[in-house]
This record gives C-alpha cells, structure tokens and sequence, in this order.
C-alpha cells in the first residue's frame, strides 16, 4: 500500500503544480498578425546576375573591344595566300605547277 501513497502524493503534487500555473494573456490580433507574416507573399528581387555590376560590364565590353582591335590588326598584318600556301607545301598538300617532260 505505500506505494499507493507514494503514487497518490505524485498524482497531487503533479495537480498542485497545474494549480501554480499563470494565465497568459495573449494580444486579441495575435493569431491574424502571425497568419499575416506566415502566408505574405514577398517579393524578393532576383539576385541571379547581381553580381554582374555597370562597372563590371563596362570594363568586359572595354577588354572585348581591345582584343577584336588587337586581332584585327594581327590579321591585316598577315598575308593569308602565303601562309595558306606555305601550309600546303609544308604538308605536301599542294599541286605541283611545274610542267613534267611527259606532260
């Protein structure tokens, strides 16, 4: 039977505790000011090409132009009928313009 008791004095010590508790008093608009802030829809700017700033562009478009300048003047420079027909003979991939005896 003492267990009983004991099992009865936790019982009352337990609902003695419940007793001790506090109301809380809560906002009447708590519940919709937190439904508000949960479901809102926000509009959140896409960030994927921040990154990519006017002064970051500028100096891309500035390094695209100076190397098509630099290219183009590479190639002005070179004679594209003798590199062509260097490659060819280095290669052998040219046609003799020599006229053979038995031709």
């Amino acid at each position: 039977m003492e267990t009983n008791k004991d099992l009865q004095n936790k019982i009352d010590s337990t609902l003695n505790a419940i007793d001790a508790i506090e109301s809380v008093n809560v906002s009447p608009f708590f519940k919709d000011k937190t439904m508000q802030r949960l479901f809102a829809e926000k509009d959140e700017p896409v960030t994927t090409w921040s990154w990519f700033s006017p002064k970051l562009q500028l100096a891309t478009l500035v390094c695209v132009i100076v190397l098509n300048i630099i290219a183009f003047s590479e190639i002005s420079k070179s004679n594209y009928d003798e590199n062509i027909n260097d490659f060819a003979e280095t290669y052998g991939l040219s046609v003799s313009t020599d006229s053979s005896i038995l031709n």
